[in-house]
């Protein structure tokens, strides 16, 4: 077997070419993991927010218990008929890409 002199170092380079590819898509994967985990801690937030306001504590508590569970999150508080709902809504958190999760809940008003 003889060795190709003008090949010497070709796998070095193209593993170099490689490389920040390969570590974009695994931050970009790692990122996107945390915002699945965001959308379901705001959507738990969420949930808990209407059943406070159902139960008559105060909207502001609410948005704080919202706010708490994710930074940088809005609320919305609406009634309908014999529902109150909460909307809220956080950045994702991806780099590079501005997503906003969204999330809705509803609960009974006068509920326990």
């Amino acid at each position: 077997m003889s060795t190709r002199w003008g090949d010497r170092g070709s796998v070095t380079a193209e593993f170099a070419v490689v490389l920040p590819a390969v570590v974009l898509v695994l931050v970009l994967g790692a990122a996107v993991l945390g915002a699945c985990g965001r959308q379901v801690r705001l959507q738990d937030a969420a949930a808990d927010a209407a059943r406070l306001v159902a139960r008559g504590e105060p909207v502001s508590r609410a948005s704080a218990a919202v706010g708490a569970a994710v930074a940088g999150a809005s609320t919305a508080v609406s009634h309908r008929d014999d529902l109150v709902c909460v909307q809220a809504s956080a950045p994702a958190g991806v780099p590079l890409v501005p997503v906003t999760l969204h999330a809705d809940s509803c609960a009974l008003a006068g509920g326990l």
